[in-house]
């Protein structure tokens, strides 16, 4: 079971082979999902320079049209996809895991991964970013990307036990009627305030003298890895990929469409649209969607896409990017944390070096400049990557090699 967790590689697929034998493990449906894993954390790396070198430059949610430039709006919009997508496939890999393990298993592995990515969240995670000093305990904590998949694991090792019928109710619920609880807004005086901002409404608030705030309310995520889980079935082994690709299309395209339609109707599931100055800030408008918590309509484009892509790389297994993508997904929690730290690195090494050129922070005055530090830094962070998911392979004795 591969994620962003950090569990071993969901197929047969080695890195550190070659030849005819390992070829033919490499080319089986399940390295897509890997290489899908692998492609979405390339996005996340373009949005993670970009919020190291563009600071003072913060885009709102939903990302205001009116007023962003369109460069950095398409760039921002890149990353949307990431957090379904992880969401999603960790709730897949859950279900692949359970065909050769127990439901008790399964709900144990999910209790004790979620519960280390929280603690990861805490810590090693939190002081990752470029502008988190090194105190502790910490001056703040922000709930976000790894603290919702490990809340979401922990809600699915108990939701897994569920008939799966009911996993596709719950999990529907949950994302198309979400949106019906955003009039509820609780403030600091309600004894349910904190949890409510845990669960749907981001918002920050103070813990013995720590600043917390739920970047990431973890409701809609909840249900979106219970789907992922249900959709499990579809990738049993010696089922035919054929109707799957077909499943995977057809369900990323009625996904795509009905966003379109929705969004079209402006009634319901993100905040409204208007005919802008331009169509290109039109198009803008029509995008902006939220992202925290995820509504209806980010989600639905997003999975979409997911299912879309996940059937293309399905079809074209045999492409040679595929298990380059794939070693990428195979280590996901090691690059995810590697990545991290080597932006952080890199932007208080031009801090000392250039001081802060963008108020009280350092950043860059042109978009062009977040791609080439993009482009730079795919090759810096692939090579460490692939000599750790090499060295999973290999020492599966070591047992903690797996949390990373």
């Amino acid at each position: 079971m591969s994620s962003i967790a950090g569990q071993a590689p969901l197929s047969g697929f080695n890195p550190g082979a070659t030849g005819p034998v390992a070829a033919a493990k490499a080319r089986t449906r399940l390295i897509a999902i890997d290489a899908l894993r692998g492609l979405v954390m390339l996005f996340m790396l373009v949005d993670h320079v970009r919020e190291t070198f563009f600071l003072h430059l913060q885009v709102t949610d939903p990302v205001d049209a009116n007023t962003t430039d369109p460069g950095l709006f398409f760039t921002r919009f890149l990353s949307t996809f990431c957090a379904p997508t992880f969401v999603a496939l960790t709730g897949l890999s859950a279900w692949l895991y359970g065909q050769s393990h127990s439901k008790g298993q399964v709900s144990e592995f999910l209790l004790k991964r979620g519960l280390f990515l929280i603690f990861l969240e805490f810590t090693v995670v939190g002081y990752a970013w470029p502008t988190q000093a090194p105190a502790f305990p910490p001056t703040a904590i922000w709930l976000q990307v790894i603290w919702a998949i490990g809340i979401s694991m922990v809600a699915l090792a108990a939701l897994l036990h569920l008939p799966r019928p009911a996993q596709f109710a719950v999990g529907l619920a949950i994302v198309c009627l979400h949106n019906l609880l955003d009039p509820i807004r609780l403030t600091a005086d309600s004894p349910f305030f904190i949890p409510w901002a845990m669960l749907h409404q981001r918002e920050k608030f103070e813990i013995a003298g720590t600043m917390v705030k739920t970047t990431y309310p973890i409701l809609p995520w909840i249900g979106v890895i219970l789907l992922g889980y249900a959709c499990g079935p579809w990738f049993a082994r010696g089922t035919d990929p054929a109707p799957r690709i077909r499943r995977l299309a057809m369900l990323g395209l009625g996904l795509i469409a009905s966003f379109v339609l929705i969004r079209y109707i402006n009634i319901y599931g993100d905040k409204p649209w208007f005919v802008a100055e331009t169509p290109l800030r039109t198009v803008m408008r029509f995008l902006a969607l939220t992202k925290y918590p995820p509504s209806l309509l980010f989600l639905m484009p997003t999975i979409g896409t997911g299912c879309l892509l996940l059937a293309l790389f399905e079809r074209f297994e045999g492409s040679k990017a595929m298990p380059h993508l794939a070693m990428l997904g195979g280590a996901p929690m090691f690059y995810y944390m590697l990545h991290l730290y080597v932006l952080k690195l890199i932007y208080n090494v031009a801090l000392l070096l250039y001081g802060p050129t963008q108020g009280t922070v350092f950043g860059v005055d042109e978009l062009r400049w977040v791609w080439i530090w993009v482009f730079i830094l795919i090759p810096v962070l692939y090579f460490p990557t692939r000599w750790f998911a090499q060295l999973k392979q290999r020492r599966k004795d070591i047992w903690w090699l797996k949390y990373l």
